[in-house]
This record gives C-alpha cells, sequence and structure tokens, in this order.
C-alpha cells in the first residue's frame, strides 16, 4: 500500500513522532484515558516499523489547504488478516459531518486495490451511524454481527475488491 495519498482536498501520510500531541487529543475525544507522549511516540515508532514489515498502515489526515490534523485512515489486521485487512478511520468531531471520511477511505480503498487484495473488511460497533453512511458510500455491505463484552455488537463489513 502507497504510504502518501493525496485527494482534491487531504493528504494522508506516515506517521511522525510529532503526531503525537494529535493522536493524543483524537484518543482523548472518545473518552478515554490518554497516553503519555512518550508511551505515543513509541507506539507511532511500532507502527512505522510494521507498516514496513506489513505493508499496509493506518496514515495522518490532514486538510491541504490548512495542513491541519483531523485524523487518520488506513489499513490495520486488526480483527481480519493482512491478506484481508480492516479499513478503520477515525477523524476529530470538529471534522464530522464534512465528507472527509469517505473522501480518506476512498483513497485507501484504491491503495488497497492497488496492492492486488481480493477483499477488505471493516469492523463497527452498531450505534456508530456515521461510520456505516461511509462505508456505505465506499461499496461495504453488512456482513455479520458478532459480541465483544466491552464494546458490544460489532457489525462486520466486506468489500470485495
Amino acid at each position: 500500500m502507497a504510504f502518501q495519498l493525496k485527494t482534491k482536498r487531504l493528504d494522508l501520510n506516515m506517521w511522525e513522532e510529532s503526531d503525537s500531541p494529535w493522536i493524543r487529543k483524537l484518543k482523548g475525544e472518545r473518552g478515554v484515558d490518554m497516553a503519555t507522549l512518550e508511551s505515543t511516540r513509541s507506539s507511532i515508532n511500532e507502527m512505522r516499523k510494521k507498516a514496513v514489515e506489513n505493508g499496509i498502515s493506518l496514515l495522518t489526515i490532514r486538510r491541504r489547504d490548512e495542513g491541519d490534523f483531523i485524523g487518520y485512515c488506513g489499513l490495520i489486521i486488526g480483527r481480519s488478516t493482512l491478506e484481508e485487512p480492516e479499513i478503520a478511520y477515525e477523524l476529530f468531531r470538529s471534522a464530522h459531518g464534512k465528507g472527509y471520511a469517505t473522501e480518506a477511505a476512498s483513497a485507501v480503498l484504491d491503495a488497497a486495490i492497488a496492492t492486488g487484495r481480493h477483499r477488505l473488511w471493516a469492523t463497527v460497533g452498531a450505534w456508530n451511524v456515521a461510520s456505516f453512511r461511509v462505508l456505505e458510500k465506499i461499496g461495504f455491505k453488512r456482513h455479520h454481527s458478532t459480541w465483544e463484552d466491552e464494546k458490544g455488537e460489532i457489525v462486520w463489513n466486506v468489500r470485495d475488491l
């Protein structure tokens, strides 16, 4: 997968250590305990290492004109496999409702197709209506559900490439 993608409004790139404060802030919006800055830097370095090994990664999303970090999007193993990875994305609440997630996910989908993969997955909490809309716009269909004690119903979505 290409680790640098461009769309009309967005730049998607590999994580840098300097992105640590932004990822901490984004995770903070979820209401979870924030990791330390050092721990976050370490996680970014580990993600960069795995990207080289696996050929897939989450990428930062920045608005092209403003240059500001608004979230991430990319491919992960997650609950799936390297051969059929998951697409994942998360944006600051202030960036919701502007089509950025769909635009970024479309670019990542094209990058996944270019790798020769045949299928992608996306697992989404049943409550996350906005994510279902993004997935529907880029051609994903609901496949099945599973249950996780802490997260509740998880809906598996699939897209044949």
